[in-house]
């Protein structure tokens, strides 16, 4: 007998797979291609100048440490926060739920200005830090706060459909083998949202690595103290060093990938720790 094909509104595969591959080499691969190119194509001496100068080096440490502690606490936060607009029904929370969006759709200037306007001297939250001599503006503070405003979506809509399929009979088990929360949160909860955890946080940081426009306007942009990896990618480009800029970016292009290989590694754990309850 024979079968019979499946229909399909979209095109053949050879058409579809066509389009596709065009669309990503115009939109991803050649720019891509082309930074590799530029960048492998300096000498060692060059890109080791580039790349280990000691103010790329002071920019290296800050886009990595800020990037990770943002990470880290939107992490902690944002397992507070899916948890309580999946689990509790209260009012106002779909106006909560959609404002965890807000960060995708504001243009990152404008969250910038609004957030150093915020945290200024003589803003709503800065003239309360002030006096605790704690300086929240044009410092590495003021980057950490950027970057856990853009991250924070990420860690909340990762968590969200974990939480949503999390059985809650497993806990109310728990408790009634005489569990506390504290041990049903360590021992039922946190291991199965752990490959979703992971692979938030992992995509969170990406994010933060290569934030630009709401970092630039809190941040000050002091070489050697409040300067990013991707304000000193553009300082380079505006003083026709593209040799150093390419050799900059080339650095973090490898580090998204990796971070890219990351995330991935964990959702196929996820996926293999699942089948391997059922």
């Amino acid at each position: 007998m024979q079968k019979l094909r499946q229909h399909s509104v979209i095109p053949g595969f050879g058409l579809t797979l066509g389009y596709t591959v065009s669309y990503l080499s115009l939109i991803v691969l050649i720019p891509l291609a082309a930074l590799v190119a530029r960048g492998t194509s300096l000498p060692w001496a060059d890109f080791n100048a580039a790349v280990f100068d000691p103010r790329t080096l002071a920019a290296w440490r800050l886009t990595f440490g800020t990037a990770f502690i943002a990470a880290v606490i939107d992490a902690v936060f944002g397992v507070v926060v899916a948890w309580t607009l999946v689990r509790y029904d209260f009012p106002g929370r779909r106006i909560i739920d959609a404002l965890i969006d807000v960060p995708f759709a504001l243009p990152t200037a404008v969250s910038g200005i609004a957030l150093t306007a915020i945290y200024a001297q003589n803003g709503w939250v800065g003239r309360w830090l002030e006096p605790l001599g704690i300086k929240a503006v044009f410092s590495p503070l003021g980057i950490v706060i950027a970057l856990m405003f853009i991250g924070l979506p990420f860690i909340v809509r990762t968590l969200q459909p974990s939480i949503e399929d999390l059985d809650p009979a497993a806990e109310e088990a728990a408790a009634l083998l005489g569990a506390s929360r504290l041990t049903t949160l360590r021992k039922v909860v946190l291991p199965t949202l752990q490959p979703a955890l992971v692979a938030g946080f992992v995509t969170a940081f990406a994010r933060c690595l290569g934030e630009y426009g709401s970092v630039i306007f809190i941040s000050g942009n002091m070489p050697m103290k409040t300067e990013i990896a991707s304000l000193l990618i553009v300082t380079k480009l505006e003083q026709y060093d593209y040799a150093g800029a390419s050799a900059i970016a080339l650095l973090m292009l490898v580090s998204s990938f990796f971070l890219l290989f990351t995330v991935n590694f964990a959702q196929w754990w996820s996926t293999r720790r699942q089948r391997e309850r059922v």
